[in-house]
């Protein structure tokens, strides 16, 4: 690509990926836009966009021009196979100048009757987002100026994609999360319970979650648990888990039983995950709370006429990678009348450049036997205040109430 026709090619692409009128459109018109116009300026005829899944091992295509079957068809490419492949795995251009079964995987481009392609990794922040390749029918060359060019406008591809994902991703995440809070609390003979979730300022929607329920022989499960990391990913593996312990829980009184069941599940099918966890199940009729920690900061106790206590039980490991090969160990406590437990999640306490030990000893000192709506909104208060919080917080308070009620 040399003289007046390099420069002109140059200032159309530059125009093209820089039109204003880009900003207002959704993920999938501004593909089509774009590459009809990479068409046009390049002189080829197909141009596709391939996506990688969230498994970051295939390309999917999401988009293309002129090769409308590849999208009909749901074309999947693994990383590091084939044309697209390669393009993905080397993270740099790839030009091919014969298009059979031996250069490509995907036996739409022959059968097009394509004779040539060139590819180019769609990056963005160091992470690998997707590939953009064209195709000819006639057999040609491209210039050094036409690659760079083609990944000028694979470059753009790939912030719109990242931000779309991001976008799409938090929604999702928030939607999932929302839906899997509980829509009320149970209402017990002798007990009151209130809650709190709030998603982290900076991290967003992530793994925290709360769960209370009902259990056969007028018992209550309690579950406080947080996934690691943010996002998406883990609300996902927050909701499998959830669903897990809830099965678990209908089938195994004991909390330390189902930690570990929930640690084998969650071995073998989540393996690139890792969780901590509190299950405490409540005995209606005795008042006692039998409890198991799985990597997860103790409840605190607050009994009338006492100071409250962080719960002593034994802290297991987390949940994932089968870390508990000895077993899991639990606790029991009686819970009398007037007492008020808290479970929480370390979103609650941790703060950058503060003593995770002074604020543990700050939420113990703001704890007290009281109407469990009341606690929430005073450990809220004085834990998180007028500053938000890094990370999800989740909080769950319960009174053993000093007057029964008769149950609903």
């Amino acid at each position: 690509m040399g003289g007046t026709w390099g420069l002109e090619l140059r200032l159309r692409v530059l125009e093209a990926v820089t039109d204003s009128t880009l900003r207002d459109l959704d993920q999938g018109k501004l593909f089509e836009v774009l590459l009809r116009r990479v068409r046009d300026l390049f002189e080829v005829d197909t141009a596709t966009i391939l996506l990688v899944d969230p498994g970051g091992e295939q390309l999917v295509v999401r988009a293309t021009s002129g090769l409308r079957e590849e999208v009909f068809q749901g074309v999947r490419v693994p990383v590091g196979a084939g044309f697209a492949g390669r393009v993905a795995l080397l993270r740099e251009a790839v030009y091919v100048d014969h298009v059979d079964e031996s250069t490509v995987t995907s036996p739409l481009l022959w059968e097009r009757g394509l004779r040539v392609l060139l590819g180019v990794p769609m990056v963005i922040q160091g992470d690998l987002i997707g590939v953009l390749h064209v195709g000819s029918a006639t057999t040609r060359r491209f210039t050094d100026g036409e690659v760079e060019l083609l990944q000028l406008v694979a470059d753009r591809l790939a912030m719109a994609a990242h931000m779309h994902r991001s976008h799409s991703e938090r929604a999702a995440a928030a939607m999932l999360q929302e839906s899997l809070l509980p829509g009320h609390l149970p209402i017990a003979e002798g007990w009151e319970m209130a809650a709190r979730y709030v998603p982290g300022a900076e991290s967003g929607v992530g793994g925290d979650w709360y769960d209370v329920f009902v259990l056969p022989g007028r018992r209550i499960g309690v579950v406080m648990g947080d996934v690691v990391g943010n996002g998406l990913p883990a609300a996902i593996v927050m909701g499998r888990l959830r669903s897990a312990l809830r099965a678990y829980a209908l089938e195994f009184p004991d909390p330390t039983y189902v930690l570990g069941k929930l640690d084998r599940k969650a071995g073998h099918f989540e393996a690139h995950s890792m969780a901590t966890v509190a299950y405490a199940v409540i005995d209606l009729a005795t008042h006692r709370m039998d409890l198991a920690l799985a990597g997860h900061l103790p409840p605190l106790l607050a009994v009338p006429g006492q100071d409250a206590c962080f719960v002593d039980v034994p802290v297991g490991p987390p949940i994932g990678y089968n870390l508990a090969v000895t077993g899991r160990r639990g606790a029991s406590t009686d819970v009398p009348p007037g007492a008020l437990i808290a479970l929480y999640t370390d979103g609650l306490v941790e703060r950058r450049d503060v003593d995770l030990d002074d604020q543990l000893e700050k939420l113990r000192r703001v704890v007290s036997p009281m109407p469990p709506e009341a606690a929430c909104v005073r450990i809220m208060a004085t834990m998180v205040g007028d500053q938000p919080a890094g990370d999800d917080v989740a909080l769950v308070t319960a009174l053993h109430s000093p007057v029964s009620h008769p149950p609903v």
